[in-house]
């Protein structure tokens, strides 16, 4: 096993991971800006899923000898439209899973199971985010501006009562 192979391999989706964690967070700020707090909490949540990935990714680059480079795969985009920023976020998921399956297939080639194994598990866990911000996508435009105005009632703040109404 060429063990910088797999390393390098890593490194890439440590980059990509943390830039979904940045680009995510941006979102999840704006988001809860615009007033809708459970979109905004999606991105946070899945951010923070992102973080997860960056550890396990962390953790075999160090068993492997390596160090871990902390880079982003490119600069955070500046997006303040709900319906253009799930709909990045799906095209995100969907090539860091197709990165993710090429890149499995490269370290099965490496004689790095372990490896292949993780990049497996990380197609899965985006395919999940992917699914998830395609459903979002999906009913944003076949609801439109209602369901982007239902996305506002959670943020009803401190003054809402237990049934969601004034006190």
């Amino acid at each position: 096993m060429n063990k910088q192979l797999s390393i390098d391999l890593l490194n890439k989706a440590v980059a990509d991971e943390l830039q979904a964690v940045h680009q995510y967070m941006y979102f999840h700020f704006h988001l809860d800006d615009q007033g809708f707090a459970p979109l905004a909490m999606l991105f946070k949540r899945i951010a923070v899923q992102e973080m997860g990935h960056v550890e396990r990714l962390a953790e075999r680059i160090l068993f492997l000898k390596g160090d871990v480079k902390m880079g982003l795969a490119g600069e955070v985009e500046s997006i303040r439209d709900a319906e253009q920023m799930v709909a990045r976020a799906a095209r995100m998921e969907e090539e860091s899973a197709a990165a993710y399956n090429k890149w499995a297939l490269e370290c099965s080639a490496n004689a790095d199971s372990a490896s292949k194994q993780m990049f497996e598990a990380l197609v899965a866990d985006e395919e999940g985010h992917y699914d998830i911000f395609d459903k979002q996508l999906d009913n944003i435009k076949r609801f439109g501006p209602n369901y982007l105005a239902l996305q506002s009632f959670d943020s009803a703040g401190p003054a809402a009562g237990p049934e969601g109404g004034a006190k």
